[in-house]
């Protein structure tokens, strides 16, 4: 009986907590001035209205275990007997079970509370299966980072301990990818090892053959053998080194993608703190119910670091918060847990503070948005440009010198595969700068 009072009081302050948000989303919505802020909080409203649906529906089914006594009024019952006829007469028809027993189709069906608890054990259900399987992804690439340490740790601790290697450990830590310096540093090493074999097969590969424009596309070398190691000894270095570069760059890479995600997570993360802070609980609190939410998946990592720094570590709050701070990707988050530390050192406003962070987070969103509106109209631009107006003109110039003997040998069908190949080629370059672009 305590337990399901404990927990109804929590489902009654999550109400509570979501009619504080919805209030606080509303009222930045109407200061927003374009469609484009609308909308952002539009969605925003539709995500809680969300949860507010499964609050009440939670709420719902703690009501649905109380027993309310009344005095049944016969005239009321009588009008709901003539309204509801039809369905009496179908859920009062008997049905035989094999063990001879008879059962209403009432009895049989299964109630609203009994339905709903069938759907949250299906949710449940499917949790666990999303966890058996990052659980499955995580022993993977573990047992290539035991292997990788079994041939390359001592070489990794010696690589650590000089500079470049040393801001590559901060990144890593940053970008909280589940490795450790030494683990991932083997696995760099243990990749750039296993490239050379594979340097060495696109290498005997090209010595012997070749690629050309004309079908059949792959066809035997023609020239010498010591002609062919010339033109493509290259191979045998550049593999191993774009190899090494690639996984010493990933984690700067991942940690500027994750500070993108925190970034247009935050504005209204805020919110949702400024709206909880005004339950007056214990602002430790705030973020253990950002968790629980799941609507932040990215802010959600570097909240549970926290909570551990103090459950597990033992940190007090504001220690924790600067932590945290330390090692998050995002400066804005930093600044916003500093701010905070800050805060509850010299016993400030929790609400004035979310209330105003929320504001000017709001707005450099709004600004950031702008910005990268105009940046996607000009590579629209460049798009159209190069890669639907150059290749039709390229094609018909090739086609035009074809005709007119100018030198092009090739046939119409090798001309078009490879216009479309220069033009997936393009594309691919183009898509990989766009998303450099992005993480920027």
């Amino acid at each position: 009986m305590i337990k399901e009072y404990k927990e109804t009081i929590e489902s009654f302050g999550k109400l509570k907590i979501i009619f504080s948000e919805i209030e606080k989303t509303s009222k930045f919505r109407d200061k927003s001035k374009t469609d484009a802020e609308k909308r952002m909080f539009d969605s925003q409203m539709k995500s809680l209205d969300k949860k507010l649906k499964e609050a009440a529906s939670e709420v719902k089914i703690f009501f649905g275990r109380i027993l309310f006594e009344k005095l049944l009024d016969p005239e009321e019952i009588e009008k709901e007997l003539e309204h509801s006829s039809e369905e009496r007469l179908d859920t009062e028809q008997k049905l035989r079970t094999k063990g001879g027993r008879i059962f209403t189709l009432k009895e049989i069906l299964p109630n609203e509370l009994e339905n709903e608890t069938v759907k949250r054990i299906k949710k449940k259900k499917k949790e666990k299966e999303k966890e058996v399987e990052m659980q499955k992804k995580k022993k993977d690439s573990s047992y290539y980072t035991k292997i990788s340490s079994k041939f390359f740790s001592k070489v990794s601790l010696k690589l650590l301990s000089k500079e470049s290697f040393a801001k590559m450990e901060e990144e890593l830590v940053k970008a909280n990818l589940s490795y450790t310096p030494v683990g991932y540093v083997s696995i760099i090493l243990m990749t750039t090892f296993l490239s050379l074999f594979v340097g060495g097969f696109l290498f005997f590969f090209f010595l012997f053959f070749n690629f050309t424009a004309t079908l059949p596309i792959i066809s035997r070398a023609q020239e010498t053998i010591d002609i062919r190691f010339l033109r493509t000894f290259w191979i045998l270095i550049v593999v191993p080194i774009v190899t090494f570069i690639l996984m010493y760059i990933y984690p700067s890479l991942e940690k500027k993608s994750a500070e993108i995600e925190i970034d247009a997570e935050l504005p209204f993360a805020t919110i949702s703190m400024s709206a909880i802070s005004g339950s007056m609980m214990n602002p430790a609190r705030i973020f253990e119910i950002l968790i629980s939410t799941k609507d932040y998946p990215a802010l959600k990592k570097e909240f549970t670091k926290m909570i551990n720094e103090i459950n597990l570590y033992g940190y007090d709050f504001v220690s924790a918060l600067k932590n945290t701070s330390k090692n998050s990707p995002s400066k804005k988050l930093s600044e916003l847990l500093n701010g905070l530390a800050t805060t509850i050192t010299s016993g400030g406003d929790l609400t004035n503070f979310f209330d105003e962070r929320a504001e000017t987070l709001l707005f450099n969103y709004r600004l950031e948005q702008e910005r990268s509106s105009r940046t996607a109209e000009t590579f629209m631009d460049i798009y159209i440009s190069l890669l639907i107006a150059a290749p039709m003109i390229l094609m018909l110039l090739m086609i035009i010198m074809k005709i007119s003997g100018l030198g092009i040998t090739m046939s119409f069908l090798t001309i078009s595969l490879l216009i479309s190949l220069v033009v997936i080629i393009v594309n691919i370059i183009f898509l990989a700068f766009l998303h450099l672009k992005k993480n920027k």
